[in-house]
């Protein structure tokens, strides 16, 4: 029982009480007024009924005039009692409504920060002019580089088998809310407004996240994902203690020779997926363009096409050496293999027949992708959950999805790698979530 409920309770009560002794009308039965609904998606209305509930209850004279009956057969203890029952009765409801209006107050800043409602502007990383390829055009229909898929939630195991003829060996089975998963990979063009951002080019001030944002303020109350770890705890969002491995500096950018994609300036890498960021750049990205980083669960949920649990992101199909499926293998652009520098790397969304069930490009092949989780066990039932707070000593972050030197068995859904959370990879980039259109 809440403490709406315990409150209205110790009032009904207490009226129950008092029109017995002093003869008054007894207090009609019922649940006591409309029940709250949680939730992110509650708006805090329910509280205002349960207020005037309280008022009339309480006070049934109170609209006419000096009351008689049982208001003259009341005592000062009992009034004292019955005034504050009813004031804790309505704090309790103001901190509910507050608490949910605060809540509703954040997922509507994100989806604003998305473009999903009305009056945002979408992602800052694609608000900007003229159009150019790696921001408005991406993929075949030359769409915005920015496009996010709604993914509707469900339930499937993260450990599975399947060679083409349906999964085998289950486990793990995972709960997703609905939320929303970018089409594109972050290219090198949206990745330099944010880079401007963080070290603006005309010595302002540098742009960092706020503490605790990042979070998928859609779920749970706003706390976002669950611990696996920490029974009862949530994702932290983004730290102060984070701001120091924000770094992307062109020489930290340009973390290999012959295969680092960033240019300062505008050029012919801004289609390709940006790489050589660490995992808080990945994360504080995403956070800058109004969304958040999946969660491992997530990820794997939309590659592996929930329930189907299919052998790759667009079904059962090998992914063969035409560059149609995943770019992999060195086999881009020729199909012969042999990576040779920054030409083997796609622009995102070369590889239109590899969608995913929703539509999303790259899933598997081009760039591995930074998951928010740590590296860690599955621990199940898991619902809304990840390994999202770090025992002491812990540093390593998923990636997932394979990239395009690696072989084929990195394009599986299931298949998991690691990289620390400070590490560069020429083959790992990130794409983002968001809050879903509705709910």
């Amino acid at each position: 029982m809440n403490r709406l409920s315990l409150g209205l309770a110790f009032v009904l009560g207490a009226l129950g009480g008092l029109a017995s002794c002093s003869g008054g009308s007894t207090v009609p039965s019922g649940d006591g007024g409309p029940r709250r609904e949680g939730g992110a998606s509650g708006s805090g209305s329910g509280s205002a009924p349960i207020k005037d509930a309280g008022r009339d209850a309480t006070h049934p004279a109170d609209s006419g005039g000096s009351g008689s009956g049982s208001d003259s057969g009341r005592d000062s203890g009992s009034d004292a009692a019955l005034d504050a029952a009813r004031d804790g009765l309505v704090d309790a409801g103001r901190a509910d409504a507050e608490k949910d209006a605060h809540v509703d107050a954040r997922l509507a800043d994100a989806r604003v920060d998305a473009g999903v409602d009305a009056g945002g502007s979408g992602p800052a990383s694609c608000a900007v002019t003229p159009k150019a390829a790696g921001t408005s055009y991406c993929g075949a229909s030359n769409e915005s580089c920015c496009t996010s898929l709604d993914v509707q939630g469900g339930t499937y195991d993260r450990t599975y088998t399947n060679v083409g003829s349906g999964p085998t060996s289950t486990a793990d089975p995972a709960t997703i809310s609905s939320f929303r998963l970018d089409k594109y990979l972050v290219t090198v063009a949206r990745f330099r407004q944010f880079r401007n951002a963080v070290i603006p080019p005309d010595g302002g001030t540098p742009w960092v996240p706020p503490s605790g944002s990042g979070k998928h303020v859609h779920l749970n109350s706003g706390s976002g994902i669950a611990s696996v770890t920490s029974p009862g705890a949530f994702e932290p969002g983004w730290l102060a203690s984070d701001d120091a491995n924000l770094v992307p500096t062109d020489t930290n950018l340009a973390c290999t020779t012959g295969y680092s994609t960033w240019s300062p300036t505008p050029g012919d890498t801004d289609p390709l997926p940006i790489n050589c960021v660490n995992w808080y750049e990945a994360y504080a990205f995403c956070i800058w363009d109004g969304g958040f980083l999946p969660s491992e669960a997530e990820w794997e949920y939309v590659a592996a096409g929930g329930a189907n649990e299919q052998a790759y992101p667009w079904g059962a199909t090998t992914p063969g050496t035409v560059n149609t499926y995943a770019i992999y293998s060195c086999h881009y652009p020729t199909g012969f293999g042999g990576c040779s520098g920054l030409e083997s790397i796609a622009a995102v969304g070369s590889a239109p027949t590899g969608a995913a069930l929703g539509g999303e490009l790259d899933m598997a092949g081009d760039v591995y992708e930074w998951n928010l989780d740590l590296l860690g066990g599955y621990v199940s039932p898991c619902t809304d959950c990840g390994n999202v707070t770090a025992p002491v000593g812990t540093v390593n972050r998923v990636i997932r999805g394979g990239d395009f030197q690696d072989g084929p068995q990195f394009l599986l859904p299931a298949a998991r790698e690691d990289e620390t959370s400070t590490g560069r990879l020429d083959t790992a980039g990130m794409r983002c979530a968001r809050v879903p259109t509705t709910g």
